[in-house]
């Protein structure tokens, strides 16, 4: 219990609505640690009886209030308090049905009590509304503080190189204070020579003052650039939340309110696919199935049913079937807030906790003070942990849960492995020009000049040597590209929110890069690839077929009857066709649009749909088989008023025929129907109808006699024997811009394949239409059973080498169940025999597309037609449920890899030339000839500056003319290496030229071997405006990088760019006329400012002249900046899984290495025996859900980030992956030695995805995991 509340604490970074996802089983168990465990009456819960014993290890207790339950059982003229309604809903199964029966009489005496009707529902006034809220709180969870400006600033100011330049800055400035005895200064040497003109010696402070002045900037923009990212997360975050609503009743309206506007007493409609958004209990259901195991734990699927277990929780998600109940508690007092409570939704808790130690009088904390004026509820105080071992465990499980908050990706990946490589370079680089600065200084002073070390020359020496460390800083300062990482953060939010616009909600940062690299898009047709408005045009219907909607007068009376009684009756009564919104338009389709589609022939037919409704409504329909994928039809049961029942039955035409035995002639009376009937009305009516694009589905319907009830729960009897009363064909045109996406997509190198539940011919046909299948072309389209016979050995296990077979020429999968989606996702994604691994996305809707929209690179959920369970698995919502939509989040993908690549090839150009100069002037000439304060002022441009001008280049068409780059292309290729190099040259000749002879060509003193303190010289002023200058145009040049002549080309579509350079330009100016001592300038002549830009501009034509070099001849060059291949898995980067982005910052030893898995295996190993002990005493676990030790350590269910078994796979798919899992070597058990080597085999053998995928993203499937489980 300790461990799981440690666990679920350390989760509070998810968003309130996302709780259910994160709470794995062990924490969701927490506060009904024995439900789905009692047979018989059960004791009613702990905390409802206050008693403590079987609570005694838990870290909770909660308090009934003494006596304010008395006060009022009608709180606010309602008749049940707060308090009850809480722990009614702590009970389950005969419990609670025991429990409403008992207080209430009935579900709608409960009803009653709350003043809601169960059919009408709560009358839409907003008093009454609010004053429920008051009551009963509102539907919502208070977040978790955000961090404040100053504590940003704080983290800004922990980087490293910042740190040294601050105290190097602060000793500068302490000696700058300390004036040695004139007449000893001759003694010291040159020290102070020509510091006495101008009186410039009292100026010493100025170059400590500019450095910390500069540092301060760089901190500031650092800390404002965090806080923005941070700002736009959150209203991303509640912009998710906002879009989620939920159906209620409220004046006999069904009405979509948002979550957060429910109320305790509203009557809401649940149905497949659904989050529930607060606890309640229900009033009525058909075939009701949630999976409750984000709470419990348990996978399986329980039943939900008004006389057996009517209790519906939060954060659970509907399975199947539909039902109304009434909310009962919501926010902080439903099911996942009360968990949420315990967590302490944010710090805030955890510092007054650790104040109030074990007080015991603890009202709940500040989220709740309000709710608790009002009513009685059960105060709850959270206290430290008691045992040790559990407060570590807790500190433990709180760092864990910390770390996967920073998304990362494959590119995050290679540039954070750029950077630590860069960074060692420069590190290199400067440590060598302070020792060469100090030598030539010690050997000139003391042995050439031959001086002798005097105590009060002792501070003037130490500024120089002061002086030497600065400029090795600033030449470290200079290397370090800190901007990296900032440019990557610019790029990603820019695009999501531009991405926006193109109706992408983006979830997930990384995805939004990652599906530049997409080279398989896997659809689905209904509503991605077609307008998901569906009308049904040809009929079969009393022996004839009907190319269009027949005349209601050709047909049979007893026909037409029936046929509106099976439409009306067996479809969602939440289906509905409302007249349109605007005079002209098409009617509104409101819920499940093939449903739709059958109501509007109904109203096609003259006839209506609602009186048959109204005259059997909801409440009376008997049993209610509903639609799944592993049924594909629907069925409902009526009875008759001679006592006998009738079901209506509707679904795939196939499927359904072959359950009838009879059909109905032109008059209305039966007719045999068999096998050969079957056979040809299949050939002759259903695949025509197919091939002409359209869906068929099939009604029917069966009479049951009143003498004998059929058992309904054996529905493969009821379901059968059948009179079939229609066919029909239903089109869903494809949208009209559709064809051009794919084509864009094909052309950019990315094959879509389209997996669909509907018939093969219908299927092929669309695909046809949209341009996926090409006639002439070698493809495959393919059934889900012929898939599966492809796929699978004699044992009907999956073998990648059958898989690899069919996938590359498969552009069609038809009939397909959610499992073979997500069989075929992981294939490609597995699979290994391109030259490169497949990038891939998938979009998904419903409710059991969740484990393929998982395994994908890139789940694209449908923002419309999209349950929230398929919501919750995805990485980008489409808000408009469009393919073409898509083709764009490939577009601003693409771009942001460009985006990088152009701020990579203009940064490393200044650091290679900034490094050389400072290092080679040093060495020379004793004296950097950029400054510090200046190489502060070109990294401020360099790094902030470039990175916001370059990272925000919009996307072109010309993106997608060329193919996926893939995973292991490098970040810098041969032609930007070409172009470094290149501009790198033409920098450093006519930077060192101007050191050595510039002072002649101007005809200015010579700023070389210049005295300490002494004035800013003219000549050092030009090196650094030219230097300047050429950083400029050479930024206009960094806007290419595949070679394009023409650097201009849209350059005005970019404003922030133009602003910066022009910006950047007009700041130069004032540093260089006015800055003076602090910028060690001096002001410049209109003639020398001339040739400063013509040296600028030379840039340009330089750029020219090397594009005109062909890149093919330059063998010479190396590209940079790959992923780590598989066989350069570190074990830095497998002790750090999981930080691969502090890896820059701290790369650890390999002592520290050895030191930290010692640590990890012995946590482990306690984690592992109090996992058992766990599941042993409270039975947390099923024991057979974990077969052995190795199995437990390769289950990551103990890290946060694994959520998997929230959605359980339909099929055997399961079963099909622990055994590859049981196949594959087991991973490294605990008390192995050579730990890194046998984690390193077993990632390369098992190549779930490739390495470095698996490093960046650790998804559930990929080994990495268990790696780091285990280590």
């Amino acid at each position: 219990m300790t461990g799981c509340l440690g666990l679920a604490s350390s989760l509070l970074p998810l968003p309130p609505l996302y709780l259910t996802r994160a709470l794995g089983p062990q924490v969701a168990a927490c506060p009904q640690q024995r439900l789905h465990r009692q047979e018989g009456p059960a004791p009613s819960p702990p905390w409802v009886t206050g008693r403590m014993g079987d609570m005694a290890n838990s870290s909770i207790e909660f308090h009934p209030k003494p006596q304010q339950q008395r006060e009022g059982p009608h709180a606010g003229g309602f008749g049940c308090t707060l308090a009850e309604l809480r722990s009614l809903m702590e009970l389950r199964g005969a419990e609670a049905l025991q429990k409403v029966q008992e207080a209430y009489g009935d579900v709608s005496g409960l009803c009653r009590r709350l003043k809601t009707s169960p059919t009408e529902g709560l009358a839409d006034n907003a008093n009454d509304l609010e004053k429920r809220r008051q009551i009963y709180g509102q539907n919502f969870i208070p977040p978790k503080q955000p961090k404040t400006f100053l504590q940003l600033v704080w983290e800004a100011l922990q980087d490293v190189t910042l740190i040294i330049l601050e105290v190097a800055a602060i000793v500068s400035l302490g000696l700058s204070f300390y004036a040695p005895p004139g007449e000893e200064s001759e003694a010291c040497g040159n020290v102070s020579a020509g510091a006495e003109d101008e009186g410039e010696a009292e100026a010493g402070w100025i170059e400590g003052a500019a450095i910390l002045l500069s540092v301060t900037c760089v901190v500031l923009v650092t800390a404002f650039n965090d806080w923005s990212k941070e700002r736009q997360f959150r209203g991303l975050q509640s912009r998710i939340e906002q879009e989620q609503r939920f159906s209620v009743i409220r004046d006999g309206q069904l009405l979509q309110v948002p979550v957060a506007a429910l109320v305790v007493g509203d009557i809401a409609q649940v149905k497949y696919g659904d989050l529930l958004p607060a606890d309640g209990v229900l009033i009525q259901g058909n075939d009701l199935k949630v999976d409750e195991s984000s709470l419990t734990g348990e996978s399986d699927h329980v039943r939900k049913a008004a006389d057996r277990d009517p209790m519906l929780l939060s954060g659970t998600h509907v399975m199947e079937g539909s039902g109304r109940m009434v909310v009962t508690a919501v926010g902080v007092n439903s099911q996942t807030g009360i968990i949420f409570t315990l967590l302490g939704a944010g710090g805030e808790e955890e510092e007054k906790k650790d104040k109030k130690g074990k007080q015991q009088d603890g009202a709940m904390e500040s989220s709740q003070t309000k709710a608790k004026k009002q009513d009685g509820a059960v105060a709850m105080e959270m206290q430290p942990l008691k045992s040790a071992e559990g407060g570590e465990m807790e500190e433990r499980e709180k760092k864990k849960g910390s770390v996967p908050k920073k998304e990362k990706s494959v590119l995050q990946g290679k540039l954070t492995k750029l950077a630590v490589q860069i960074g060692k370079a420069g590190l290199v680089m400067s440590a060598i020009t302070v020792i060469i600065l100090v030598l030539y200084f010690v050997i000139e002073t003391f042995v050439v000049d031959g001086r002798v070390w005097l105590a009060e020359c002792t501070p003037v020496y130490v500024q120089y040597f002061v002086k030497f460390f600065i400029i090795g800083v600033t030449v470290l300062v200079v290397a370090v590209p800190e901007g990296l990482p900032l440019a990557v953060t610019i790029s990603l939010a820019y695009s999501v929110k531009k991405m926006m616009r193109d109706n992408n909600l983006v979830r997930h940062l990384d995805a939004c890069e990652t599906m530049g690299n997409a080279t398989a898009i896997c659809s689905d047709k209904t509503g991605t690839l077609t307008t998901n408005r569906m009308t049904v045009v040809q009929s079969y219907l009393g022996d004839t077929h009907h190319k269009e909607v027949p005349a209601p007068s050709t047909l049979s009376p007893k026909i037409l009857d029936l046929l509106v009684h099976a439409i009306s009756i067996n479809s969602a009564y939440t289906t509905k066709i409302l007249p349109p919104e605007k005079e002209g338009a098409l009617p509104r389709q409101v819920g499940n649009k093939t449903e739709c589609a059958l109501l509007g022939f109904i109203l096609d037919l003259k006839r209506d749909f609602q009186p048959v409704r109204e005259q059997i409504p909801e409440e009376k329909l008997y049993k209610v088989y509903t639609f799944n994928s592993v049924r594909k039809s629907m069925s409902t049961v009526i009875r008759m008023p001679d006592g006998g029942f009738r079901l209506f039955s509707k679904g795939a035409s196939e499927i359904l025929l072959k359950k009838c035995t009879n059909t109905l002639n032109g008059d209305g009376e039966l007719r045999g129907f068999r096998p050969r009937d079957r056979d040809d009305m299949v050939k002759k009516i259903i695949e025509p109808m197919a091939c002409d694009g359209l869906r068929t589905i099939c009604i029917a319907y069966r009479d049951f006699p009143a003498t004998q009830e059929p058992d309904w729960d054996n529905e493969s009897e009821v379901v059968g024997d059948l009179t079939c009363i229609a066919v029909v064909g239903i089109e869903d045109p494809v949208r009209p811009e559709v064809p051009e996406a794919i084509r864009k997509c094909q052309r950019a190198g990315i094959t879509v394949r389209m997996v669909t539940g509907d018939n093969i011919n219908t299927a092929r046909a669309i695909a046809a239409k949209c341009g996926i299948i090409h006639p002439g072309e070698d493809f495959l389209c393919l059934e889900g059973k012929e898939f599966n016979r492809r796929i699978r050995n004699e044992k009907g296990e999956i073998e990648q080498e059958r898989l690899d077979k069919v996938w590359p020429k498969l552009r069609v999968l038809a009939r397909s169940s959610p499992t073979d989606k997500h069989t075929l996702v992981k294939g490609i994604i597995d699979s290994s025999t391109g030259e490169q691994r497949q990038v891939v996305a998938v979009t998904g809707d419903g409710t059991n597309d969740g484990p393929a929209l998982k395994k994908a690179d890139v789940g694209f959920a449908m923002g419309i037609a999209g349950t929230d369970v398929a919501k919750e698995a995805s990485d980008i919502i489409l808000t408009d449920d469009n393919f073409t939509s898509i083709v764009k989040a490939v577009m601003w993908g693409r771009n942001v890899y460009d985006s990088i690549s152009k701020f990579l090839q203009f940064q490393l150009t200044v650091n290679v030339v900034a490094v050389i100069v400072a290092f080679t002037g040093a060495c020379i000439t004793q004296d950097s000839p950029l400054k510090a304060v200046q190489m502060l002022w070109v990294n401020l441009i360099m790094d902030t500056f470039a990175s916001l001008a370059l990272a925000t280049e919009p996307p072109t068409e010309s993106l997608l003319l060329r193919k996926p780059y893939g995973r292991d292309k490098p970040l810098i290729s041969r032609t930007m290496m070409k172009n470094i190099l290149g501009h790198a040259v033409y920098q450093l000749t006519v930077i060192f030229t101007l050191l050595f002879v510039g002072e002649l060509f101007f005809d200015i003193d010579s700023g070389r071997n210049a005295p300490l303190h002494s004035p800013p010289s003219e000549h050092y002023t030009i090196i650094f405006n030219t230097f300047v200058m050429m950083q400029l145009f050479n930024e206009i040049n960094a806007r290419k990088i595949h070679g394009e002549r023409n650097v201009f080309h849209g350059i005005f579509s970019n404003p922030i760019f133009c602003t910066i350079v022009l910006g950047t330009f007009a700041i130069q100016i004032v540093i260089v006329q006015f800055g003076g001592k602090p910028f060690s300038c001096s002001p410049l002549s209109t003639e020398q400012w001339l040739w400063c830009l013509f040296v600028g501009v030379g840039e340009l034509v330089w750029g020219q002249v090397i594009a005109t070099i062909p890149t093919s001849q330059l063998k010479c060059l190396k590209e940079a900046g790959h992923g780590p291949g598989k066989d350069e898995m570190t074990d830095e980067e497998l002790a750090e899984g999981e930080e691969e982005i502090d890896h820059a910052e701290r790369e650890l030893r390999r002592g520290q290495i050895l030191w930290f898995r010692g640590l990890n295996r012995i946590q482990t190993q306690i984690r592992v025996v109090k996992a058992f002990r766990s599941s042993l005493y409270e039975g947390l676990e099923k024991p057979e859900s974990k077969t052995s030790i190795h199995n437990f350590m390769a289950t990551p269910e103990f890290l946060i980030n694994d959520y998997t078994h929230n959605i359980p796979l339909i099929d055997d798919t399961d079963v099909d992956e622990n055994e590859e899992r049981l196949r594959a070597p087991p991973p490294p058990s605990p008390n192995q030695n050579n730990n890194a080597i046998d984690s390193g085999i077993y990632l390369s053998a098992h190549g779930t995805k490739s390495a470095t995928s698996s490093v960046f993203s650790p998804r559930p499937s990929s080994p990495l995991h268990s790696v780091e489980t285990s280590l």
